[in-house]
């Protein structure tokens, strides 16, 4: 856990999360009134813990929105929405990237998980459909959790592939893109989301470099308890 000399409005959103999680989840199962008044409550207060960031949403509109994803039984069990994002390369080793039409800001191509697809067909379909641009799938990259690593503020997982060119020609989504194109390491737009973060890895992959799959850490367990020895 962390202490209270270097909790986060990361931390506070983190936290948010996973008791509306639990809660959600909760109401999905229970068939016991009192229950429910409980994880209702449960909710309220996570709603409270939200408002304590810099977001801009009253507590009972973020309820009401919490309160609409409600299922039941199974498919009511609260998990992260998943991504699926394309490192691709050509044959100059240079990189796909794409100018996000809501934001302006340019990226690898990356979307949400389509059901009835695995990840590498998402991959592989989301790079066609943002650029037009054939692929075949060469390698897993990483599975990150955006949320932790402070990419996003909803609980989100992404899978990242390292994709090669085997044809197609550029020509951006109308609707998703602004625009896409291919860049060498030392003539990367701007502006550019995260570049620290992946663009040496990214660059790395591309050049046939022996990588290991990477994936965040395990912390120290929260949901171990500290007093139960091994």
């Amino acid at each position: 856990m962390a202490d209270s000399q270097s909790i986060t409005e990361q931390d506070v959103l983190r936290w948010s999360e996973m008791l509306s999680a639990l809660a959600r989840t909760g109401l999905a199962f229970t068939e016991s009134l009192y229950e429910r008044e409980r994880y209702e409550e449960i909710l309220l207060v996570a709603a409270e813990i939200h408002a304590t960031s810099s977001l801009p949403i009253e507590i009972d509109t973020l309820v009401d929105e919490w309160t609409k994803t409600i299922g039941h039984g199974v498919p009511g069990y609260v998990t992260p929405k998943n991504t699926v994002a394309a490192i691709v390369g050509n044959e100059k080793n240079e990189l796909l990237l794409v100018q996000r039409a809501d934001s302006g800001y340019w990226l690898y191509p990356t979307g949400w998980a389509d059901v009835g697809y695995s990840p590498a067909e998402v991959a592989v379909k989301e790079v066609w459909e943002e650029t037009g641009i054939k692929t075949e799938v060469v390698r897993l990259l990483g599975v990150y959790d955006g949320m932790r690593l402070g990419f996003t503020r909803i609980p989100m997982y992404s899978t990242v592939f390292q994709l090669r060119v085997i044809g197609g020609e550029l020509n951006p989504h109308p609707l998703e893109c602004s625009d896409v194109g291919f860049f060498a390491e030392d003539s990367l737009p701007e502006p550019l989301i995260g570049v620290d973060r992946w663009v040496p890895r990214a660059f790395a992959a591309i050049r046939g470099d022996d990588l290991s799959v990477e994936f965040d850490g395990v912390r120290v367990a929260p949901w171990e308890n500290d007093d139960v020895s091994d």
